[in-house]
């Protein structure tokens, strides 16, 4: 699947932890821009807007989300698509951006920051994220461990640890509202939750020039271990044509992008084998 574009600046209250991390990600990005509001001021709703505990929820605000992703599918390819690769779609396009909320500050800054659903609110089509920022936890030696909210951890896998617990704690009341239209056990859920961290900052990391950085950063924090994720961050290097290294990885899930074409699937989806992903990955570095 690919990431849906949008446009991006930020704004946000003075003293906030992750400001700089969201500042970097609308410069590097255009797909998203990330709007921090003050703690007493409320989340945007209605005109396009949805409250992730409106979607965590299950009910006809998800309904409502859906329909545009159902529409998309008719209106870009002609055909219906099965409503649980429907619901897939749906929380792919809000999981990938809301994964960043947290790995992004903490890639950048060493801050992972804790969004729970009734603090973050989505417009898709304007690829805009309003959050309130409130706690986040940070290293001893983090000016912003000064901060209110402020929790000190004492080390880089304390640290991880907090990361991988802030997603849980934001993603888990989703895949309770997305889960029963998905027709997918908790193992395949929670494995495309592995995926939306991985392929996210992977892609941003990309961006910003620091590739390399985003995977090793990966592999130590999804080393395949840490439930409730599925597998690790899975990268590999292919060989190509010219013998050049290529990277890919290994899905922890598919998105049944190929029940609407079965010729078309994405080149880290465990139905794509080496051969066609060379080919591919070597024709876009070319």
């Amino acid at each position: 699947m690919t990431v849906t574009t949008f446009s991006a600046v930020t704004s946000a209250p003075p003293g906030s932890a992750v400001t700089d991390a969201f500042d970097r990600l609308a410069e590097a990005y255009g797909g998203l821009r990330v709007v921090e509001r003050a703690a007493d001021e409320p989340l945007p709703r209605g005109a396009g807007w949805v409250g992730a505990d409106e979607l965590a929820a299950g009910g006809p605000a998800l309904d409502a989300f859906l329909a545009w992703d159902n529409a998309q599918v008719l209106r870009d390819y002609g055909t219906h698509a099965r409503p649980d690769v429907i619901a897939g779609f749906g929380l792919h396009r809000y999981a990938w951006p809301a994964c960043l909320l947290i790995t992004l500050p903490w890639f950048l800054h060493r801050r992972a920051p804790r969004f729970p659903v009734a603090e973050v609110a989505f417009h898709r089509t304007l690829g805009r994220m309003s959050v309130r920022v409130g706690e986040f936890a940070c290293l001893p030696d983090d000016p912003a461990a000064a901060l209110p909210g402020a929790r000190v951890v004492p080390d880089e896998e304390a640290l991880r640890e907090e990361v991988r617990a802030a997603v849980a704690h934001h993603l888990g009341p989703l895949l309770e509202g997305f889960g029963p239209r998905m027709r997918r056990g908790r193992r395949a859920l929670w494995g495309m939750v592995t995926d939306e961290v991985v392929e996210g900052l992977w892609y941003i990391g990309s961006l910003l020039g620091e590739e390399q950085r985003a995977m090793a950063e990966l592999e130590a924090l999804l080393p395949g271990s840490t439930a409730p994720y599925t597998g690790g961050a899975g990268f590999r290097t292919l060989t190509g044509p010219a013998g050049e290294e290529l990277p890919t990885r290994d899905r922890a899930g598919c998105c049944f992008f190929y029940t609407i074409r079965p010729e078309d699937t994405c080149v880290t989806c465990p139905r794509t084998c080496d051969a066609d992903r060379i080919a591919r990955l070597a024709a876009n570095a070319a």
